[in-house]
């Protein structure tokens, strides 16, 4: 890991950002979901081709969150030591902050914080949980340092096909992770940008697009990464189609304001800030209420093959 003085140094003679400034002016982005999201781009039988695409490439303007909570050089694979069960190959986080910082000079450093985990359900990622936990807890320790979360990337729900069950209740579950997340964080119109699905494990895959094409949040956007190329699992993306995802996703954030990001439903039903700022306070007071309305008692389901 580069030492924090010596890469402010160079930081400093390299892009003429002043040390000082360099932490207050972090764009912080929270990655989290499961594979696609962590990266499969390049893997093969398991084994990363260890192909990087010039859009990927270092800069030193981008940084990482590692597992043990400190900031590094950003480098593929971003999630190598997040999702540790299966091999990570090339993601969108670096081409979308790359995206960014060529497109808008103004974002500052930014700060990716890798947080997905292949082959993981919705109700894995339930308030309480573990991932939940660990989503939060890396979050909070990246605003130590100085800096602003700017947004949420989530790309998730190939493991919510398999279960009819699960895609019928995806919509509701996955927003009320969205309003957790935010209740939280304390920013109740957090940007989120999800990805609409390009495969998935079971047959109801057209179910769970419809639900994450048809949210009614604000400040939520949804890119669709249905006709991307395939690596040969048929499930996840290849380094080709991550490249065209991190593209996809820096266009969508830079749209316009944060504030002004909202889903196709939102702009046509717009909600108001009074019933937003309910549910967001509704949330605070009542931390510890079930997370899914429409959960059962018994265990979440928990694949045992994560992809």
């Amino acid at each position: 890991m580069i030492p924090i003085y010596l890469f402010y140094a160079v930081l400093l003679t390299s892009s003429g950002v002043p040390v000082a400034i360099a932490a207050s002016q972090r764009s912080i982005f929270l990655l989290a979901g499961q594979s696609n999201m962590s990266g499969r781009g390049g893997v093969v039988n398991g084994t990363w081709d260890n192909y990087i695409p010039p859009e990927s490439s270092p800069n030193l303007a981008i940084l990482r969150l590692s597992a043990d909570l400190n900031w590094q050089l950003a480098t593929e694979p971003l999630h190598r030591d997040i999702d540790t069960t299966k091999a990570c190959g090339i993601g969108p986080g670096m081409v979308f902050a790359s995206s960014l910082l060529r497109k808008d000079s103004s974002i500052g450093v930014v700060g990716l914080v890798p947080c997905a985990v292949g082959g993981t359900n919705i109700s894995e990622w339930a308030p309480g949980g573990e991932l939940y936990k660990g989503l939060i807890r890396r979050a909070e320790a990246a605003l130590e340092g100085g800096g602003k979360i700017r947004g949420l990337l989530w790309y998730q729900g190939e493991s919510d096909t398999v279960s009819r069950e699960d895609a019928e209740s995806y919509k509701n579950r996955v927003q009320n992770f969205f309003l957790r997340v935010r209740a939280d964080l304390l920013l109740p119109v957090l940007p989120i940008i999800q990805v609409a699905l390009a495969s998935g494990e079971g047959e109801y895959v057209e179910m769970v697009r419809e639900a994450q094409l048809g949210m009614d949040l604000v400040n939520l956007r949804t890119v669709d990464a249905k006709g991307l190329s395939l690596e040969s699992d048929g499930l996840h993306l290849t380094t080709p189609s991550q490249v065209s995802l991190g593209r996809m996703l820096a266009d969508t954030f830079l749209q316009g304001q944060p504030s002004s990001i909202t889903s196709n439903a939102s702009r046509t039903h717009p909600r108001s800030v009074t019933n937003l700022l309910d549910s967001f306070l509704r949330c605070v007071k009542k931390p510890l209420e079930p997370f899914f309305d429409d959960q059962p008692s018994s265990p979440p389901h928990v694949l045992k093959n994560r992809d």
